[in-house]
């Protein structure tokens, strides 16, 4: 970590509003909610199936990019210094996702199986003090409230130092300025001073963070559970969790990486603050985890195959055969071969467009996986994939372009203040042995 090179004047850099990005993003909206408006009323399942597939993909995404500033804070990583604010955007997406989350919890029989087959089910019945709607609710909303706002408190640790620097800049750059300076009078409320503020957010960022990763891994987990795995109430897994949360958690890398040769591309300093070091890193961090997403997916077919047991085969076998199985390979293809062939070489890492390019085919691929998850279970007859997917997709689409423009727009693309290095444990050490002979 020591050749990293941070300093010690950060440009202060926002991304220039664009009226055409805005009309674009409310163009997807507006062609998305109409879609989901139209499919309610001639496909009413077909048209939640995609709402709940597209919502569980988007707010797993915005979730990983938060996981990685997370977990690189717990790291001490230095060499994100330059893009640690570009996964922390993704969090805008959050307030959204709950909104979005809320008409799921009205669903009822038409999309939860197991709500009609209580009755009659002695297995399910074994199952009804966790398999019942009351607690489903509960268990969804609670976790989500409580994983969210602290995604947003870290969020909220992360850019308070921030407001004394992005204040004196207010009338530098472009448009926007009244609607920046307002959200910038808000973070720095009850201002105690640069230096306090810095060690107040530090501390209390590093405190929280494994405290974050544990509750990241619980309610991604809930939420794996009970809208994919209770789809097929007699199947279960004890690796439906990780896969879904270290799934997230890759997309989130993923889409980083994107954005960050995106934000690249439109400006000189950023392009130069984001440097071929950080595409290195995101580059391998993205190839990484393809190998993990295929070693997650093997380990749980494995079993699955190994034991041949009847009703733990049966979530493979729907996948495996018409008109699933051609879609289950492309995700397989989109997933690890096009990503492990793309991106094993140096060279291909540290290329914006080629990395980008790369990384859209994993997203696509985790987008197909997240359908695959759920509709599959609730199948009865026609097409495999229906128009209705993608299209109300442009919904959610639309929602998350435009909650990270806002971000990227609204406060500092590169986190101006960085945090103090701690002491090298042997130094720190040495340091009280000193102390120790002087006294």
């Amino acid at each position: 970590m020591s050749h990293v090179h941070i300093p010690s004047e950060i440009p202060i850099r926002y991304l220039q509003r664009s009226k055409t990005w805005d009309n674009i993003v409310v163009g997807m909206i507006v062609v998305g909610l109409a879609s989901f408006i139209v499919a309610l009323t001639q496909d009413p399942d077909r048209a939640w199936q995609a709402y709940v597939s597209n919502w569980l993909f988007f707010t797993a995404i915005a979730m990983g990019a938060m996981l990685l500033t997370v977990a690189t804070w717990i790291t001490k990583a230095k060499w994100n210094w330059s893009v640690r604010r570009v996964s922390l955007a993704f969090v805008a997406f959050l307030p959204i996702s709950f909104v979005l989350m809320l008409p799921m919890l009205g669903l009822g029989e038409s999309f939860f199986p197991w709500i009609a087959e209580m009755a009659h089910d002695p297995i399910l019945q074994k199952k009804a003090a966790y398999l019942n709607l009351p607690f489903l609710i509960t268990r969804n909303v609670v976790g989500v409230i409580v994983l969210f706002g602290m995604s947003l408190y870290f969020a909220y640790l992360a850019l308070r130092p921030d407001m004394a620097h992005a204040k004196a800049d207010h009338g530098a750059q472009g448009e926007g300025r009244a609607s920046r300076a307002r959200w910038h009078e808000r973070l720095s409320e009850g201002w105690l001073g640069q230096d306090e503020e810095e060690d107040r957010s530090y501390h209390r960022m590093t405190t929280m963070a494994p405290v974050f990763v544990m509750v990241y891994a619980g309610v991604l987990s809930i939420i794996a559970f009970d809208w994919v795995m209770s789809l097929e109430p007699h199947w279960y897994s004890t690796m439906m969790g990780p896969w879904f949360f270290m799934g997230a958690f890759w997309g989130g890398i993923t889409a980083t990486a994107i954005a960050v040769t995106f934000l690249k591309a439109s400006d000189n300093d950023l392009d130069k603050a984001m440097g071929r070091s950080q595409l290195h890193d995101l580059g391998k961090l993205t190839f990484a985890f393809s190998v993990f997403w295929a070693y997650l997916f093997f380990a749980q077919y494995l079993v699955i195959w190994y034991g041949k047991l009847p009703w733990e085969q049966a979530w493979i076998i729907r996948r495996s055969e018409a008109p699933f199985g051609a879609w289950s390979l492309l995700t397989i293809i989109t997933c690890f071969v096009i990503p492990f062939a793309g991106l094993i070489g140096r060279k291909a890492k540290m290329n914006p467009s080629w990395l980008r390019g790369v990384g859209f085919v994993i997203l696509a691929g985790l987008w197909l996986e997240k359908y695959l998850m759920v509709t599959p279970a609730l199948y009865h007859d026609g097409p495999a994939v229906t128009i209705w997917w993608p299209l109300i997709g442009l919904m959610f689409l639309g929602l998350f372009l435009g909650a990270l423009r806002w971000f990227y727009a609204t406060f500092p693309v590169i986190q101006i203040w960085q945090p103090k290095p701690d002491p090298e444990m042997v130094d720190a050490e040495l340091a009280g042995q000193r102390a120790e002979v002087a006294y």
